[in-house]
């Protein structure tokens, strides 16, 4: 399958890269399976959507809680955006 960003995994985080020049229809609404928590490590320009809610900027620093199974995305913004995942187990 292919991704819009790239990953490396060390145990249960998950360190995702998107890049700018990523193709916007990559970046489609979807859910996860999972409960996450996402803290923004690097990123300008970029926001995030929650289902039924306006998209917010993101900083370096801001920390996210999705629950599982709640539609969600990134919009592209300027230069890389460094995400670090944690799964919850529900």
């Amino acid at each position: 399958m292919v991704t819009p960003y790239s990953e490396i995994v060390k145990g249960k985080i998950r360190l995702r890269t998107f890049e700018s020049s990523v193709d916007k229809e990559e970046l489609v609404w979807h859910r996860d399976r999972q409960t996450r928590t996402v803290t923004i490590v690097e990123g300008k320009g970029w926001k995030f959507q929650m289902d039924n809610e306006l998209p917010k900027a993101l900083d370096k620093g801001d920390v996210l809680y999705i629950p599982k199974e709640t539609y969600h995305r990134v919009i592209a913004g300027n230069g890389q955006l460094v995400v670090e995942i944690e799964e919850h187990e529900d």
